[in-house]
């Protein structure tokens, strides 16, 4: 038997190898089961075999005991900046905070390109670490000085080929923003031909990176919310996904904010507009759908729209899907995304089984499992991702079933999604490469990355005066939880 601490991080074992474990999830023609003392067999990217013992010639054998192993998550929504929407938890209201752009404020760029470039390998890094294989990376708006560049992108995805994580890149674009005017009130501003240029620079990129690092990198359409986009940007980005055959995700039917703003822009909800102009589409994946209406989710069933499931941001902010059980009872497709810090699926499958029990529906910790593997993987109609079966992607996520904080443990499913966190997570794998073990990422120091990100936020942080409404402080905008004690000198006896 090889030590598994032998097996070289981010470079495929030679040959086909076995790796046993007390349970995996495996998918059969039947149905999705769970096996128990079995091996998954690996050759190259693929998986060979699932089952007892195998019996054929193996180069190397690795048993990890006590541990689940289940498909790699699927992270539709992921975060991949150093997550701001944190700044906003307990420091209300938003637009107050510097979340949306004072009238006296020129936008800038808040960050460095270079910072830009390491944010995203800091994030993908944290992705591994969660047993995360697959992402379609989301970043802020709100701290940009418009959209996402291509020399930013160009830097994720060689990220992501250092680090091993497959995924879905394009630049974010949008024809305007919202600003406030001297009074506080909120007014949106548009400048379309500079978001057509955007769009332009990003559909480019999209054609140019898909299918790099030997299918690792895809292209991706993702414009920005919904209310900061025009008709003419929508219309061009549905018909070039068409024609290259690639996914769109729009943020839409998520906040007040937005859905106010669209209804005086347009006269109805963000589902209602898009599907009056026949954007709708298997294609588009809608992250959040917390202000639906019945009939918004009864459009997107009609069209294949798939729900970008996100419940952990979603109740940080007081909001929850109305509900997840309902939502599949109409044949809506739900994939599941993070969309904050920390990056942590199994967490969010946590949050979403008790906010859907909460809004009456009655999912199950499989449910969850299967929107965050099988759902992802359809809602990108890649059917070789999201399943351990003979011919899919050695995509794996093994978490650690034998932690003492797991306990008492019952069924291994149910134990990882209603007891547990990402943080027992004890290996990624992706296209057949071990690329994270026992906190270790192929590619990155993150210990020293670790201690970069918090200063590269720091400094974002004391930039917040120049961007928020009146520009107050930052000991304003975000006060500590208690007062800082004073200090007092000891007296002498």
């Amino acid at each position: 038997m090889t030590r598994w601490q032998d097996l070289p991080l981010g470079r495929r074992p030679e040959g086909r190898w076995a790796l046993a474990a007390r349970w995996i999830v495996v998918d059969r023609p039947e149905g999705r089961r769970l096996l128990e003392n079995g091996e998954v067999v690996i050759e190259r990217d693929r998986v060979l075999w699932t089952g007892p013992r195998f019996e054929g010639a193996v180069a190397a054998r690795f048993d990890l005991g006590e541990v689940l192993v289940t498909p790699g998550l699927i992270d539709l929504d992921a975060l991949s900046d150093l997550d701001t929407t944190v700044l906003g938890l307990d420091n209300q209201p938003g637009w107050r905070k510097g979340r949306v752009w004072p009238h006296d404020y020129a936008g800038r760029e808040m960050y460095a390109p270079e910072e830009l470039a390491f944010q995203k390998r800091f994030a993908f890094a944290q992705l591994l670490l969660n047993g995360i294989t697959s992402a379609l990376p989301i970043a802020s708006l709100f701290y940009r000085a418009w959209g996402e560049t291509v020399p930013e992108f160009d830097a994720a995805a060689e990220a992501a080929e250092d680090l091993g994580l497959r995924v879905w890149l394009g630049p974010a674009y949008r024809t305007g923003g919202v600003r406030l005017d001297a009074e506080g009130r909120m007014h949106p501003e548009f400048d379309e031909p500079r978001g057509l240029a955007e769009f332009e620079a990003a559909a480019a990129f999209a054609a140019r990176i898909h299918g790099r690092a030997d299918g690792l990198i895809s292209g991706l359409f993702a414009p920005d919310r919904v209310e900061t986009c025009t008709e003419t940007l929508l219309r061009r980005t549905m018909d070039r996904a068409r024609d290259l055959d690639l996914p769109v995700r729009l943020h839409m039917a998520q906040g007040e904010m937005e859905l106010q703003t669209v209804r005086r822009l347009h006269g109805v909800t963000a589902p209602e507009w898009l599907d009056r102009m026949g954007l709708l589409s298997d294609r588009l994946i809608a992250p959040h759908a917390t202000v639906a209406t019945p009939e918004d989710l009864a459009r997107y069933a009609a069209n294949g729209v798939t729900v970008a499931h996100c419940p952990l941001v979603s109740g940080r902010h007081g909001s929850v899907l109305r509900s997840f059980s309902s939502l599949r009872a109409m044949g809506i497709r739900i994939g599941m995304g993070t969309d904050t810090a920390p990056a942590d699926m199994v967490l969010n499958l946590a949050t979403g089984l008790i906010a859907d029990r909460i809004a009456g529906g009655s999912a199950s910790a499989a449910d969850f499992l299967n929107a965050a593997t099988l759902a992802g993987a359809d809602a990108l109609k890649r059917p070789d991702l999201g399943r351990i079966a003979p011919g899919a992607k050695a995509d794996l996520a093994v978490f650690d079933m034998a932690d003492t904080r797991v306990a008492p443990r019952i069924d291994p499913v149910q134990t990882l999604i209603w007891g547990a966190t990402g943080r027992i997570t004890r290996a990624t794998l992706v296209d057949g490469r071990l690329v994270m073990r026992d906190g270790a990422v192929a590619g990155i120091d993150l210990p020293a990355a670790r201690a970069q990100a918090q200063a590269q936020f720091d400094r974002l942080v004391a930039q917040y005066p120049e961007r928020t409404f009146g520009h107050p402080p930052v000991e304003e905008i975000f006060p500590p939880a208690y007062p800082l004690a004073q200090r007092q000198m000891e007296e002498t006896p």
